[in-house]
């Protein structure tokens, strides 16, 4: 939070960032309400979930044309502007004689050019991130930013579903666009403030191809000893997560006395504890565990996750959501300590591609062991998925712990500084 009070030029790029994920919630929610109430509304709700899916799964492509584009701040306002106009055309939309399946095509279209649009700014807002605060801050600073992000994602959802009582479709649209032009102001005011610090900057862009520069990235990711495993390591933990939350529904479903009050309600406060547990995660305990290293977080968020496991087959709902809030906490947590050791292990040309290859990785992981578990409860039995579930678990935290020790004595300072 100090760099956020302390900092004018992060600070607007944070306010601008916020501002953007509330509007896409808000218009998220509108839409698949609107979806819902299609004849074919189980085809509608799925076209809209699978394309606001693939711009995460294609990061990699966004980061690399961030690493490419020389006026990143420029860019980044035009996008702004850009999106502000998308949704005043989806405001006018729903004003029109278009509806049903014709409509939401239309709206799905445009939401998913804005989504590309919006992964695009990401890349380009990183190395700005960066330049803004420090490569030593970039930890602290990324922390606060997603984690508060985080929360005013579950506020905007509930504001959404009331606003949907007062407002029609195309108010929220509009409302949505709004953030928009109100984000891009903020990136002007930026603008004038940041040009003047770097004016005497030499600007430098990756001229690589696509394959060369993952392939780059690659090698120096490797070259960092352990950033790889722990890599590997996070993007399990998160499939994990991920994973544990349709596991528990089905147990849950099952065993009365894992009810608090109704089943939507504990099925909502498994979801409402995880978020808090990231938001805080982020936001705080990157603060309070900034001497921790990378590793020790992992390992415990290891630990947590088996534990996890062992509450639900013991059927103990209170345990489960102690230990979700410490597994999303420490998930939380190792983010954007990751992101930092990235940060300082690839060159700055090539750090949008790198972190977009990385996001990947982890928006991979979560879908494919969700998968994995929940054919197991559906194939054997519920126990046996939870079991395995374990046994990956005390297999990573083995696997990192070995890692970290033959690091250590290879290499005396595994992580770069973070504190």
């Amino acid at each position: 939070m100090g760099i956020f009070l302390k900092n004018k030029n992060f600070r607007k790029l944070t306010l601008a960032s916020w501002l953007s994920t509330a509007g896409d919630i808000l218009f998220y929610l509108a839409l698949m309400t609107y979806a819902s109430k299609l004849h074919n509304y189980t085809l509608a709700i799925s076209l809209i979930s699978i394309t606001e899916a693939i711009p995460r799964l294609i990061q990699s492509l966004s980061g690399y044309y961030a690493d490419r584009t020389k006026n990143k701040l420029k860019m980044i306002v035009w996008l702004a502007i850009i999106r502000f106009v998308l949704y005043l055309i989806v405001g006018l939309l729903f004003v029109t004689n278009i509806a049903g399946w014709n409509l939401v095509l239309i709206v799905i279209g445009i939401n998913f050019i804005s989504d590309i649009s919006g992964m695009y700014s990401s890349g380009l807002t990183t190395p700005l991130i960066v330049d803004l605060v420090g490569a030593n801050e970039i930890s602290e600073a990324e922390g606060f930013t997603s984690g508060i992000s985080e929360i005013i994602s579950t506020i905007a959802q509930f504001v959404g579903s009331g606003l949907l009582l007062f407002f029609s479709y195309s108010n929220l649209a509009i409302i949505n666009a709004l953030t928009f032009l109100a984000a891009g102001l903020l990136y002007v005011s930026i603008n004038h403030s940041y040009l003047q610090d770097h004016a005497k900057e030499e600007i430098k862009v990756n001229e690589q191809g696509f394959f060369t520069t993952l392939k780059s990235s690659f090698m120096q990711i490797k070259k960092a000893n352990g950033l790889l495993t722990v890599i590997s390591v996070i993007a399990l933990l998160n499939g994990i997560l991920m994973a544990l939350e349709p596991l528990i529904s089905i147990v849950v479903a099952g065993n009365k006395t894992m009810l608090i009050g109704t089943y939507s309600f504990t099925i909502a406060l498994i979801g409402a504890i995880n978020s808090i547990g990231l938001a805080l995660g982020s936001a705080i305990g990157t603060m309070i565990f900034k001497k921790a290293s990378l590793f020790t977080i992992t390992l415990l968020d290891t630990v947590v996750s088996a534990g996890t496991a062992l509450a639900v087959i013991a059927q103990n709902i209170i345990a489960t959501l102690i230990f979700i809030a410490l597994l999303s906490f420490f998930a939380g947590v190792a983010s954007p300590k990751m992101s930092q050791w990235l940060v300082s292990a690839v060159d700055r040309t090539i750090l949008s591609s790198s972190i977009g290859a990385l996001n990947t990785i982890l928006q991979v992981a979560g879908p494919l062991m969700t998968t994995i578990f929940t054919s197991i409860a559906s194939a054997i039995n519920i126990n046996v998925a939870l079991a395995s579930l374990i046994v990956v678990s005390v297999a990573v935290f083995i696997v990192a712990f070995y890692v970290m020790k033959k690091t250590q004595k290879t290499t005396p300072e595994v992580e770069p500084n973070i504190g």
